[in-house]
């Protein structure tokens, strides 16, 4: 029996660390870093996010991690993001880092890594989570500037399990990056992409077939098509599903609405994150908790969902038994 979502062991794979930034923080690094934020306040901030779509949230994103300058400053957002993660019941993450954000800015890329690394490699001693960082490519931005970033990450490439894609995707599909994803999969490192948030299904099948992604990251447009269901289900492909945040992006209007339950009756391996929960109202335990609320879904539900971001995370065998194993013994007792 559970009763306490936060307390169920829990893998998070969709975790933007840029996107973890609190208010409090955002103006802590601004005033040490000598940076004029453009809300005078730590509350005037926080009301400014509502948001219309995803491009309102991402111009808001990117304004306020221009107050992140040094590798002190990566560390200490990788280092508040475990902090909350241990409370809601996360044991491994794999995070997202957007490297063209900051390079953009003057940042070395080197400062980004470097400063990440630093939370990272004490975060199971720390926190009791294992981390692995994905590297993410922006993809408004160019494909000449994406392999550009991969080339710049090739020397830390033991640091990094994954690349990815985010930021705004109508009009940007999978395929415009094509010969950056192939370089990625020589080099060893798994693949990625968001893809079926905003953007059609057809972005979806691009994700499988050309950049040969591990994970589809969100993935909630793909039940428009019943031969990708079908495909998904056959594959056991994990869908990274952001629940808060999909409202929060009016992707759908309320969380009473979402597809989630469908999901689960299509035997699809969907998995609950948080995304940005500094913006979207929520950490991963705050999104199981409220999807189980608003969705009804019984406990059993939500101990599949944890295995599934357990069977879905990039780490190995062993590591894997092991966290199923707590998993198991914590959905045997009342938690």
């Amino acid at each position: 029996m559970v009763s306490n979502p936060y307390a169920l062991p829990k893998a998070e794979l969709h975790l933007h660390i840029e996107g973890t930034f609190e208010p409090e923080l955002i103006f802590a690094m601004a005033e040490r870093n000598r940076v004029t934020l453009p809300y005078p306040s730590v509350d005037a901030l926080r009301r400014a996010y509502e948001f219309t779509d995803l491009q309102s949230f991402l111009d808001l994103y990117y304004a306020a991690m221009n107050v992140l300058r040094t590798e002190r400053d990566f560390a200490e957002v990788a280092e508040a993001y475990f902090a909350r993660a241990r409370e809601q019941g996360v044991v491994h993450a794999e995070i997202f880092f957007d490297p063209q954000a900051h390079t953009a800015r003057g940042i070395p890329f080197e400062t980004v890594i470097d400063g990440l690394w630093s939370a990272v490699r004490e975060s199971e001693r720390r926190h009791g989570i294992t981390t692995k960082l994905i590297m993410c490519f922006l993809r408004d931005q160019s494909a000449e500037s994406a392999m550009a970033t991969l080339e710049a990450a090739l020397p830390f490439g033991e640091r990094i399990v994954a690349v990815g894609l985010d930021s705004a995707e109508v009009g940007h599909p999978p395929a415009k990056f094509r010969r950056v994803f192939e370089r990625a999969l020589a080099q060893g490192w798994k693949t990625v992409a968001h893809a079926g948030e905003e953007g059609p299904p057809a972005y979806v099948w691009e994700a499988l077939d050309v950049l040969k992604v591990s994970r589809v990251d969100h993935g909630v447009r793909s039940l428009e098509d019943p031969a990708l269901i079908a495909r998904l289900r056959e594959e056991r492909m994990p869908l990274t599903v952001c629940p808060l945040s999909n409202v929060k992006l009016r992707v759908f209007d309320t969380l009473r609405d979402h597809s989630l339950p469908r999901m689960l009756d299509e035997d699809l391996v969907a998995t609950i994150n948080s995304d940005d929960p500094a913006y979207f109202g929520g950490y991963v335990g705050d999104n199981f908790a409220a999807v189980a609320e608003a969705l009804a879904l019984p406990p059993s539900a939500l101990v599949r969902l944890a295995r599934n971001s357990f069977e879905a995370s990039f780490i190995d065998e062993s590591t894997r038994s092991a966290y199923l194993a707590r998993l198991d013994a914590a959905a045997a007792t009342e938690v």
